[in-house]
């Protein structure tokens, strides 16, 4: 696409000793040769390609800055405009005088992510691979990193264009069959298309299956922190968060609603959740925080439930017990963990695991959060019991809600394909649910988009990205 306009934008913030400023569009060129001037008196129209030049930024006669400008013509450049970064000194006043000035000259201020919005407008990469800028930006550990550096490097759009490919070849056959109806011939070969369609199914499933990796990479793994009133668990929190971020009391019930942060251990990003403490009570509003508690069970990955080490072991294995039955066939880890250790006469753990007889996916820890005594064995279990391991770096997995949603539509409609083709369907029916998947596929990638979809992606993207 050829746009108008040209915009600028700065493409870093926070404190620092440089700042970046970009520009991009058909005047770059020319609005930069009317604030830039280079030492070596080379006008910006003429520097060559892929160039760096030392110079001044001037308001008229006075000198704003000392600057390098580096020079990038389309169609190769980031956006496939021509474009220009301007790297100044971290001043704010600097900054904001220098955006001032473009402006003055006939720059426009660039909106969240319309310079990445322009790369994917001018094909220099798909809607998946630009969503992958933002979350390579916003990646906190190295997992997350590989999953959104492989994506934007094109390695999920690859695999699917080339499916996509094959599918509308096979369209395009059995539409072809549709003009010579009257004839009965076959020009797409069933057998041949529904080893496509299988073989189809199976990597749509697996990526589909790499979203619960790939989403609690993303946003962190979701831990519950449960229990009876007051045995510590809004404690354990501001313990693991290294924070006051929950209410402390001796008051049972004070915690009402639950409360979330995420904290990194080792690589991998965990947000807990602390819960209303679960007992019988005739408090309404508490009453509520008891429902939400059982509802984070449902959603978390991890459930730490936390008893008094003080407790008889009768007490514990029935809190235990009502957990386990709630968490059974549900694929989570649960972690019994003892606290207030500190108070106890003697460890629990053995005589506790005998009685309990845990699976691979139960364990149990005494910690004291509050002389912060055996919390680092609990954040190595929590580490353990994570599952997540190194990702291979060149594995295909699946963070994006929408690429999900997208995939769970194309795999419903080549079921209906695959049923189709052995029920001996006609072809016209057939393209139907063929069509449905093409266009599925096709949204993930962006050949088939919206305005409203655009508008929704780009609009939660820094500035000047």
């Amino acid at each position: 696409m050829i746009f108008e306009t040209t915009i600028c934008a700065p493409a870093t913030s926070g404190a620092g000793a440089i700042s970046i400023v970009r520009l991009s569009g058909p005047d770059s060129l020319k609005i930069a040769d009317s604030v830039f001037f280079s030492r070596g008196k080379l006008k910006v129209v003429d520097m060559p390609a892929n160039t760096v030049h030392f110079g001044e930024i001037r308001d008229g006669a006075e000198v704003l800055d000392e600057v390098l400008l580096s020079v990038f013509k389309s169609p190769h450049s980031y956006t496939g405009e021509d474009s220009l970064e301007i790297s100044c000194h971290a001043s704010p006043f600097i900054q904001k005088r220098l955006l001032e000035l473009l402006v003055e000259k006939g720059a426009n201020l660039a909106g969240p992510g319309e310079f990445t919005q322009r790369a994917f407008l001018n094909g220099k990469m798909d809607l998946a691979q630009a969503e992958a800028v933002a979350d390579l930006i916003a990646s906190e550990n190295r997992s997350a990193h590989r999953i959104a550096l492989n994506q934007m490097r094109g390695g999920f759009s690859k695999e699917l264009s080339s499916l996509r490919k094959e599918l509308l070849h096979f369209t395009s056959m059995i539409e072809l069959e549709l003009d010579f109806s009257e004839e009965d011939v076959e020009f797409a070969n069933r057998d041949a298309l529904l080893a496509l369609v299988k073989n189809m199914v199976k990597t749509v499933s697996r990526l589909m299956a790499s979203f619960k990796n790939g989403n609690v990479i993303k946003n962190g793994i979701p831990v519950a922190i449960i229990g009876k009133p007051n045995v510590g668990k809004s404690s354990l929190l501001n313990r693991l968060l290294n924070e006051e971020k929950a209410i402390v009391s001796e008051i049972a019930g004070t915690t009402r609603d639950s409360i979330e942060d995420t904290v990194r251990l080792g690589d991998i990003v965990f947000r807990f959740i602390d819960t209303a403490g679960i007992r019988e009570t005739a408090d309404v509003i508490e009453n509520l925080g008891i429902r939400r508690t059982y509802q984070k069970i449902e959603q978390a990955a991890i459930v730490l439930l936390l008893a008094d080490a003080r407790d008889p072991s009768e007490i514990i294995i029935a809190s235990f017990e009502e957990i386990r039955k709630q968490t059974e066939n549900q694929d989570k880890q649960l972690i019994l963990v003892i606290n207030k250790s500190d108070l106890a006469n003697h460890s629990r753990i053995n005589e506790l695991s005998k009685q309990l007889l845990l699976s691979d996916n139960e364990h149990i820890v005494e910690i004291s959060a509050g002389k912060d005594i055996n919390i680092g064995i609990l954040e190595e279990t929590l580490i353990s019991v994570s599952k997540l391991g190194d990702l291979d770096k060149d594995a295909v997995v699946i963070s994006n809600l929408r690429h999900f949603e997208a995939l769970r539509h194309a795999e419903e409609s080549l079921i209906r394909v695959e049923d189709g083709i052995i029920s001996a369907l006609p072809s016209d029916l057939l393209t139907q649910d063929l069509r449905q998947v093409i266009y599925y596929l096709g949204t993930i990638t962006g050949e088939i988009s919206t305005e409203e979809v655009l508008g929704n992606i780009f609009r939660n993207f820094c500035i000047g990205k």
